[in-house]
C-alpha cells in the first residue's frame, strides 16, 4: 500500500511569545536525596509534606531511588525550605556539599530557568543587576552525596542488624527449648528473656518507634507503624507478664502467663535484615547511573600560557583551554583547538568506531582519547554537558511512575488503617472465643502476627524498582526511557511508523548498478567513469568512486575535469573523454541517450538514480546509484515482525524510491512524498484507528508527530538526546535498538504485573492465615516470628525479581 496524503491545515500557535514570562523563569526544580523511607506510605507522606508547601508546582517521590524530584517557583520557596518540609514530616536530607546541590535542572528553558542553587527567599535571579546562578551541581556530586548517605546506612544497619540477631538468638533458644535446659526454665528464663528482649527492643528497634511517632504526629500511619505495634505489643505484654504476673488470671495458682518475648526481638531482627538487604538491591538498581557518572574524570590539565595546572574538573569553566593525552579521559564538553586523534565515544554515541578529531571537532567529556594529544578549548561544563544530560534523563525516568502503579498507590493510601483494624478484630475474636489468660496471650499473638505479615512494603517497591532496574538496563544498551509512562507505553506499541532516509536507509547513496552496452566491458565503464568522477565532491560521484573501489576496478589518472552543477561531469581519463549525468547533458554533446532511456526508467521506478556515461562522443552505457537500506534495518524489521509489531514507512521520497526500499525489507505499509507536517495527521489517523503507535524520527523536525504519537522515539546522539522530544532515544545502533526498547518494555511491564501480583496475594493470603481465619478448616495459625520473617522476604522477592531485568539483552532479545 503506498498512499499520497494531502497537506493538513496549518496548525495556529495559541500562546503569545513572553507570555507569563515573569513565572516561567521563576520556575526551578530540586532533587533531594531522602533517607528513612520504608513503604508507599512513606511516599505518601513526604509527597504531601512538600505539596503543602507553598510555592511547590509538583512533587514526586521514589521509594527505590530514595530521592524526591520537585517542581517550584523560585520566588517564593527555596531547596533549604523544601528539604526542612521533608525533616518535618519525619525524614532525613542528607547532608550535601552546598545549597547547590540541591538543585537538579531548570523546569524552564536553560535560558529562562533559575536554578535551584539561585533561588534564595526573597531573590529575584532574572532582576537587573543580580549576579548570573551558579551552575548546576555534577551528577558525581549528586551520587557522591547519595553514596555517603546510603554507605552511613547500610554501617548503622549492619551494625543493628549485628546486635540485634546476637541478643535474639539466645531469646529462640529460650524459647524452643521447651524444658530441654532446665536452668532456662521458670523465673530466672523469664528475666531473662526480658533483658535480651529489652536491649534488642530499645537498641537497634528503637528506629522503628521514633518513625512511628513521627508519622502519628502527622496523623499518618506506615510501615514503621505496623512494626512498632507489633513488636511493641508483644514487649509490653511479655514484660508485663514477668514484673507482674499476679495481674493476669490463674497466677495465683502458680500458672505463669506466656510470654512473646522472642517474637518480639525477631520481628525487630528480621525487619532489619530485610531493610540491609534492600538497601543493597537499591545499590545494584543505581549501578547505570553510577558507571555514566564514572565516565567523568575528576581532574583536568589546564592550560594558562605556558603553564599547565591540574585542576578539578569541576573547576573548569568554558573558554578554559585543557590537555588531553593519549589513554587519558577528556574531562567536559568542548572544541579542538590544537592537535589531531582518534577517540572513542561508543560509551555515549554507540559509534563502534574510533572518530578522528582536529582542530575545529567537538569533543566529548567522558570519551576516550586514543592516538595522540589534544588541546581542546571548553564549550560546556557541569549539567549542561552531554553526559551530565545522559545522566540527567536515567534518573528523572528511574524515578518516575509508571500508570500501572496507580492501584497499589490507591491501596497503600489506605492499607496500614485497615490492616490494624483487621488486626484488632482478630484480637477481639479470638477474646471473645477464649476469654481465658490463655485465651488472651493467643489474642495478643494473632494479633502480633497480621501487624507483621501485612506489607506495604511490597506494593510500594513493586513498580518502582521494575522501572529503575529496566530504565538502568536500558541506558546500559543505549536506550533512553523517560519513565515509567514512557515504558508502559512503549510495552504496548502494535505499529511502528518509521522515515527512510537515515533511518533505514544509510543516508548516502551507494553504487547499486552497472549497465554497459555492446563493446564496452562493465569493468572498463566503471573504471572511466569513477575515474572521472573522482574529483567531483557531489555525493552521486563519490558513490560511483567508492563502488568502483569496492569492486575492485582500477582508477585510471584523470585531467581537464569539468563539472556542471546539476547536469554532469567531463574529464580526459586514459586519453578517452569521458562525459556523465543526465540524458539533456549528453544530449548537448549530441549524443543519442535512446538505447538506454528504457533501461534508465526502470531503474528510476525503483528508487534508484542512473547517470548516462558516453566515451569519446558515443553512448557507452549507464551507472546507479541509490540509498539502500542497512543491514541493521534489516534485522530491526525482522524482529520487530517477530514481536508482532506492524512497521509502516512515512517519506518525503518519490513513491518509486519509498516502494523500492519497502519491498527490500518487506514493509507492506508505505505512505511516501508525506511533507513533515503530514507526519503528526498520519499519526493521529494511526492512533484513530486503534493502533498503538510509535513514531521514529530526529526529535525536531518530526516533533509534532514525536509528540502526537503513543511513543516518540528519536534517534540521537549523546549531545542531542536531552532535548529530543521523544519518549525514547536511541542512542547506539539506529533502528536496530528499537527492538531491543519494545522488547525491553514489554520485559519491564511483566516484571511490574509479576510483582503486583505475587505483593498482593502474598497480603491477601497472608493476613487471613496470620489473623487465624483459616484455622477452623485447616488448623493453621502463623506465629509472629515466621510471619516478621516471611515479611521481609516479600520485599526482598519484589526486588530481587526486578533484578532479573538486569540480564535483558545477554541472551536472546526477543520478548
Amino acid at each position: 500500500m503506498t498512499t499520497n496524503p494531502q497537506p493538513a491545515e496549518p496548525t495556529r500557535a495559541t500562546a503569545a511569545p513572553g507570555a507569563n514570562a515573569a513565572t516561567v523563569e521563576q520556575r526551578a526544580r530540586a532533587d533531594l536525596p531522602v533517607q528513612g523511607m520504608t513503604c508507599a506510605a512513606c511516599v505518601r507522606r513526604v509527597e504531601k509534606a512538600l505539596r503543602a508547601t507553598p510555592g511547590v508546582a509538583e512533587a514526586t517521590v521514589n521509594l527505590v531511588t530514595q530521592r524526591a524530584t520537585i517542581a517550584y517557583d523560585a520566588r517564593t520557596t527555596t531547596p533549604a525550605a523544601l528539604a526542612h518540609a521533608i525533616v518535618e514530616a519525619g525524614y532525613e536530607v542528607p547532608e550535601v556539599p552546598d545549597a547547590s546541590a540541591l538543585g537538579g535542572a531548570p523546569a524552564a528553558p536553560a535560558d529562562a530557568g533559575v536554578t535551584a542553587a539561585s533561588a534564595d527567599a526573597g531573590d529575584t535571579a532574572a532582576s537587573a543587576g543580580a549576579p548570573p546562578p551558579r551552575p548546576h551541581p555534577a551528577a558525581s556530586e549528586r551520587a557522591a552525596a547519595m553514596d555517603a548517605a546510603e554507605q552511613r546506612e547500610r554501617r548503622a544497619l549492619r551494625r543493628d542488624v549485628a546486635i540485634a540477631a546476637l541478643f535474639t538468638a539466645p531469646l529462640l533458644a529460650v524459647a524452643m527449648s521447651h524444658g530441654a535446659l532446665p536452668a532456662l526454665e521458670g523465673t530466672f528464663g523469664r528475666w531473662l528473656s526480658l533483658a535480651l528482649a529489652t536491649v534488642v527492643i530499645l537498641g537497634p528497634g528503637r528506629r522503628f518507634f521514633r518513625l512511628a511517632f513521627g508519622a502519628l504526629r502527622h496523623r499518618a500511619a506506615d510501615m514503621n507503624t505496623l512494626v512498632s505495634l507489633g513488636a511493641g505489643a508483644a514487649w509490653l505484654y511479655s514484660t508485663a507478664a514477668v514484673v507482674a504476673p499476679g495481674l493476669f488470671p490463674h497466677a495465683e495458682h502458680g500458672r505463669l502467663p506466656p510470654v512473646y518475648f522472642e517474637a518480639a526481638a525477631a520481628i525487630v531482627t528480621f525487619v532489619l535484615i530485610g531493610r540491609l538487604l534492600e538497601t543493597r538491591a537499591r545499590k545494584r538498581l543505581a549501578d547505570a547511573v553510577r558507571g555514566l557518572v564514572a565516565l567523568q574524570p575528576k581532574t583536568a590539565r589546564r592550560l594558562r600560557g605556558d603553564a599547565e595546572d591540574e585542576v578539578p574538573a569541576a573547576a573548569l569553566a568554558p573558554g578554559d583551554l585543557v590537555l588531553v593525552r593519549p589513554g587519558e579521559r577528556i574531562a567536559t564538553d568542548g572544541e579542538v583547538v590544537r592537535g589531531a586523534s582518534a577517540v572513542d565515544e561508543s560509551m555515549l554515541t554507540g559509534e563502534s568506531m574510533p572518530v578522528d578529531k582536529t582542530a575545529g571537532s567537538a569533543v566529548l567529556g567522558g570519551t576516550l582519547n586514543q592516538s595522540g594529544a589534544l588541546t581542546f578549548r571548553v564549550t560546556k561544563t557541569g549539567a549542561d554537558t552531554a553526559l551530565a544530560r545522559i545522566v540527567d534523563a536515567v534518573e528523572q525516568a528511574q524515578g518516575s511512575r509508571a500508570p500501572i502503579a496507580r492501584l497499589a498507590d490507591v491501596v497503600s493510601g489506605v492499607f496500614v488503617p485497615v490492616v490494624a483494624a483487621v488486626a484488632s478484630l482478630a484480637f477481639v475474636a479470638w477474646l471473645a472465643v477464649d476469654p481465658t489468660a490463655a485465651g488472651l496471650a493467643t489474642a495478643i499473638e494473632r494479633f502480633v502476627a497480621v501487624l507483621v505479615i501485612a506489607c506495604p512494603c511490597a506494593l510500594g517497591l513493586a513498580t518502582p524498582a521494575a522501572v529503575a532496574v529496566g530504565t538502568g538496563r536500558g541506558a546500559e544498551l543505549g536506550v533512553l526511557v523517560k519513565g515509567g509512562a514512557a515504558l508502559e507505553a512503549a510495552s504496548r506499541v502494535d505499529t511502528v511508523l518509521l522515515d527512510k532516509t537515515g533511518t533505514l536507509t544509510s543516508g548516502r547513496p551507494e553504487l547499486t548498478d552497472v549497465v554497459a552496452l555492446a563493446g564496452h566491458g562493465e569493468a572498463e565503464l566503471l573504471g572511466l567513469a569513477a575515474a572521472a568522477e573522482l574529483q567531483s565532491e557531489h555525493p552521486v560521484a563519490r558513490a560511483i568512486v567508492e563502488g568502483a573501489r569496492r569492486r575492485g576496478v582500477g582508477l585510471p589518472a584523470a585531467s581537464d575535469f569539468r563539472a556542471e552543477i546539476g547536469h554532469g561531469i567531463e574529464a580526459r581519463a586514459a586519453g578517452r573523454v569521458v562525459r556523465a549525468g543526465t540524458a539533456a547533458w549528453l544530449r548537448r554533446a549530441g549524443i543519442d541517450t535512446g538505447a538506454l532511456e528504457a533501461e534508465a526508467e526502470r531503474l528510476a521506478a525503483q528508487g534508484r538514480t542512473p547517470s548516462f556515461v558516453a566515451i569519446d562522443g558515443r553512448l557507452a552505457g549507464l551507472v546507479a546509484v541509490a540509498d539502500r537500506p542497512t543491514e541493521e534495518a534489516r534485522r530491526a524489521i525482522a524482529a520487530l515482525r517477530q514481536l508482532g509489531v506492524e512497521v509502516a514507512m512515512v517519506t518525503g521520497d518519490r513513491a518509486g524510491a519509498a516502494r523500492a526500499v519497502a519491498e527490500e525489507l518487506g514493509i507492506r505499509a508505505v505512505f511516501a512524498e508525506v511533507r513533515p507536517e503530514d507526519k503528526a495527521r498520519l499519526v493521529r489517523e494511526q492512533r484513530a484507528a486503534g493502533r498503538r503507535v510509535a513514531m521514529v524520527g530526529d526529535g525536531i523536525n518530526d516533533a509534532p508527530a514525536l509528540a502526537g504519537a503513543d511513543v516518540g522515539v528519536a534517534l540521537g546522539s549523546g549531545a542531542d538526546v536531552a532535548v529530543a522530544s521523544a519518549d525514547v532515544a536511541l542512542l547506539r545502533g539506529g533502528i536496530a535498538g528499537l527492538p531491543v526498547a519494545l522488547g525491553l518494555a514489554r520485559a519491564t511491564l511483566r516484571t511490574i504485573r509479576q510483582n503486583l501480583f505475587w505483593a498482593f496475594i502474598y497480603n491477601v493470603l497472608g493476613i487471613p492465615i496470620a489473623a487465624g481465619l483459616l484455622y477452623p478448616l485447616t488448623g493453621w495459625l502463623l506465629s509472629p516470628v515466621l510471619a516478621s520473617a516471611a515479611m521481609s522476604l516479600s520485599s526482598v522477592s519484589v526486588l530481587a525479581n526486578s533484578l532479573r531485568l538486569r540480564a535483558f539483552g545477554r541472551g536472546s532479545r526477543r520478548e
